[in-house]
């Protein structure tokens, strides 16, 4: 998925890092529920969702 590769190389982590970081806090879930939305946007947008998302169940990826 683009957006996770996207999300990966914004925070210098291989895709499987920011793959396994984004199912731990619920990253993913929330991709799999609001693609529809997250899609109308820019990567920039999507990856800053992600963060705040991550960040409210426990991440610690700070959006730069």
């Amino acid at each position: 998925m683009l957006v996770i590769r996207k999300f990966a190389e914004h925070y210098s982590l291989s895709v499987k890092q920011a793959y396994l970081y984004l199912k731990k806090y619920a990253g993913i879930a929330f991709i799999d529920k609001c693609y529809d939305a997250e899609h109308t946007l820019s990567v920039d947008d999507a990856i800053i969702d992600l963060t705040q998302v991550c960040r409210n169940n426990g991440g610690d990826l700070v959006y730069a």
